[in-house]
């Protein structure tokens, strides 16, 4: 399983930027998608998460209102829409998948998840 995001960039806080991480392989057997970040000097930390069938999402309090996860499961692409951005939003963002079922309370966990990206850095000036 490969997974590519990409969609990073630089952007002044208020700005707008759009992630997409696509996913090759076996796939079949996703039962999740979700993404993280790693800012530096901090602990990575959980963004958004999305079920197989794209119907059922969920995000992190930080960024809830903010971002949006959305996934074209046909396709094994998720995307990650981010409005508003601060610049506590920099970091680098790394898309993940996991076999488990989509449940929040584990998704949460990034030891939930079998697969991971590189990164595609997010910087948000001020």
């Amino acid at each position: 399983v490969q997974l590519q995001a990409s969609g990073g960039g630089t952007v002044k806080a208020g700005g707008s930027l759009r992630l997409a991480c696509a996913a090759a392989g076996r796939t079949f057997d996703f039962g999740t998608m979700g993404w993280f970040r790693h800012a530096p000097g901090k602990e990575r930390e959980f963004v958004a998460a999305i079920d197989r069938t794209g119907e059922s999402a969920y995000s992190s309090k930080s960024v809830k209102g903010r971002f949006t996860i959305s996934g074209d499961l046909a396709k094994s692409t998720v995307y990650l829409q981010m409005n508003a951005l601060k610049p506590e939003d920099t970091a680098v963002y790394v898309c993940a998948a996991a076999r488990a079922a989509f449940i929040p309370a584990v998704l949460r966990s990034s030891s939930s998840y079998d697969y991971w990206g590189q990164g595609t850095l997010v910087t948000v000036s001020s």
